[in-house]
């Protein structure tokens, strides 16, 4: 008998909170269960999670898996690693926002212009006549 540790639903419709238990792996979801070891209730600020520790690690030793959500559950609280001896994975932080890309080349401050560099930034008058030379012409 695969014995698992997990949640099962109980609350009003849209009103959740759960228990956690320890079941067999092949009863249904809100089923027959062995052993009631905790509670979880999402709804309140923080979610109000409690674990009997101590019958918690009981069923760990005797080889009950948790699922993902109760593995969780017992990661928050510490009994994970009172069962296992590893420290809880801290979370990766949060990336950095991303810079704004420049699409002009950056300035070297050392290096004097060249003179070309300055022709190449001075405004041209020439452009501007000549599109009013043409349009002199069109008219």
């Amino acid at each position: 008998m695969a014995v698992r540790i997990r949640l099962r639903r109980i609350g009003k419709k849209k009103q959740p909170q759960y228990r956690l238990i320890v079941a067999d792996s092949a009863s249904p979801r809100d089923g027959r269960f062995i052993e009631l070891i905790g509670r979880y209730n999402p709804r309140v600020d923080p979610p109000l999670i409690s674990v009997d520790e101590e019958r918690a690690l009981s069923w760990l030793r005797q080889g009950a898996q948790p699922s993902d959500t109760a593995k969780s559950m017992l990661v928050k609280t510490g009994i994970w690693e009172k069962f296992t001896g590893e420290p809880a994975p801290t979370p990766a932080p949060a990336p950095q926002a991303v810079a704004e890309v420049s699409t002009e080349s950056p300035e070297v401050p050392d290096q004097e212009p060249t003179p070309e560099a300055e022709e190449d930034l001075s405004p041209t008058s020439s452009e501007g006549e000549d599109t009013a030379a043409a349009d002199e012409t069109a008219a």
